[in-house]
């Protein structure tokens, strides 16, 4: 299978900071191409979110390189990829939490990330930060905000308590697409408006993918949104 893919990354009109980090890697394999997305969004509300988010997405591609393709070339089983990438989380958490320490401060980001594999995708998800799942005119929301009352974060990676990442699996057919995106990215637009510019039909190009994901990005600006706005948006092709 083929992908087309789109990534928007912007700091905003107003933050000072883009906490943002987001990630998108691709490998021709024996057993096909393989994909891997991620955004995180550092917790705006502590110290150095962008310190926790790209920490988060450099260890990322670390796994992408050194554990998950070899998991694709010993055709290891998917349960072995999701222990694998909760390990990860659970080692990224004990490492924050000890720069933490010592910088005396908190951090934290969310993640929220996609992996494919021979149509099959797995999704990790910790935080706000969402993943939709477009299909002809239809978009579902796969993820679930960790958000309580005055929209704190109830769960992320950071210098808190491990959480285990929620996790979901399906089948990603050809025709449809996922739009990984930060809470800057959605806040100030509608699904329906989402569901309109992203429909997979309509996306034949790389660079249209790239076009109308600055589209939304724009327009979330200049209806008042103050925060970062990332998004990564796959497209699965023949």
């Amino acid at each position: 299978m083929r992908y087309l893919t789109g990534v928007y990354w912007c700091r905003g009109r107003v933050a000072e900071h883009n906490q943002d980090s987001v990630v998108l890697l691709q490998a021709l394999t024996t057993r096909g191409r393989v994909l891997m997305a991620a955004v995180c969004d550092g917790m705006s509300g502590l110290s150095q979110g962008e310190i926790a988010s790209g920490y988060v997405t450099e260890r990322l591609q670390e796994w992408f390189y050194e554990s998950f393709l070899y998991a694709v070339r010993k055709k290891k089983p998917y349960w072995v990829l999701r222990r694998s990438l909760d390990r990860l989380t659970f080692h990224m958490q004990q490492q924050l939490q000890q720069y933490a320490r010592r910088e005396e401060i908190e951090l934290g980001t969310t993640m929220t990330v996609l992996v494919i594999w021979e149509k099959t995708y797995l999704v990790w998800h910790l935080g706000d930060s969402r993943l939709y799942r477009l299909r002809g005119k239809h978009m579902e929301r796969v993820t679930k905000d960790h958000i309580r009352q005055r929209q704190q974060l109830t769960k992320c990676v950071g210098s808190f308590g491990y959480y285990i990442p929620d996790h979901h699996m399906g089948v990603l057919r050809q025709g449809e697409g996922i739009l990984l995106c930060s809470d800057g990215f959605r806040h100030c637009i509608s699904g329906e408006e989402l569901r309109e510019v992203l429909c997979p039909k309509q996306l034949r190009e790389e660079a249209q993918i790239e076009r109308r994901l600055m589209e939304i990005g724009e327009a979330c600006m200049k209806r008042g949104e103050r925060d970062n706005l990332s998004a990564v948006y796959v497209k699965a092709e023949k």
